[in-house]
Formats: structure tokens, sequence, C-alpha cells
């Protein structure tokens, strides 16, 4: 169900995608409550993006240290955010916020990465951007 946010929210015309950050939905099980909140906010079209649940290959130091193994996991991470047609993709993580805004940043794709409360903070203000 709904999240019970405060005050009013100003429509963001918004196609976006989530990743689910390994820490919250593997470990913790949080994964319904942040779709929710996004769900919320007017105007934001959720897209589910296929293997959410799959590590985009930051993972802490993972990437430093495997970085051959991560850059497989960026790239097939960034292949499915690319197919949801999403302009906006929203993790819950700022490793895997850093390693995906790289992978689409790399592959020339303009799709902005947000932690989902800078989406409620942009709604709450009126602010599209």
């Amino acid at each position: 169900g709904d999240v019970g946010l405060a005050g009013e929210l100003k429509p963001l015309d918004l196609k976006i995608t989530y990743q689910d950050a390994c820490h919250l939905g593997n470990a913790q099980r949080i994964k319904e409550q942040p779709r929710n909140v996004l769900n919320q906010i007017p105007g934001v079209e959720l897209t589910e993006l296929p293997e959410s649940e799959l590590c985009c290959g930051s993972a802490g130091i993972y990437n430093m240290v495997e970085p051959g193994m991560s850059q497989r996991l960026l790239e097939r991470k960034i292949k499915h955010i690319k197919e949801t047609g999403a302009g906006c993709l929203a993790a819950g993580n700022p490793g895997c916020l850093l390693q995906i805004g790289r992978g689409l940043k790399q592959y020339g794709l303009d799709i902005e990465t947000v932690h989902p409360v800078e989406l409620l903070d942009r709604s709450y203000r009126g602010a599209a951007e």
C-alpha cells in the first residue's frame, strides 16, 4: 500500500525505472516500498527494470577488485535500462547511482540517475527538472 506521504505532491512528467540496490533488495528484503513511494508521485510512469535484482557491478569495491566482471554486469544492466525506454533511473544506493551513471555516460545514453528521495523533493517543490 501507500507509504503515507504528507503534503501536496506536484506532477512530474517522468518515465522512470528502478534498480533494486543489493543491500536493500537482497539483504533487507526492501523491494515494494520504494516502488510504492515512486508510484505515489503524480505523473510518474514506473516501468519495471528487467533483472532489477541483479547487481550493477558496483558492490562496494567489487568494481575495483574485479573490474572485468564488474564491467560485464554493468553492460548487462545498461542494456536492460535502455530497453525500458525510461528517461530516468532511480536507485536507493549511491554506489549503484555512480556505477550506472558512469555506464550510461560511457554508452552515450541521456538517462538521468537519481535517488527516489530526490524525485520526492522535486515533486514537493513542483520542479520537473
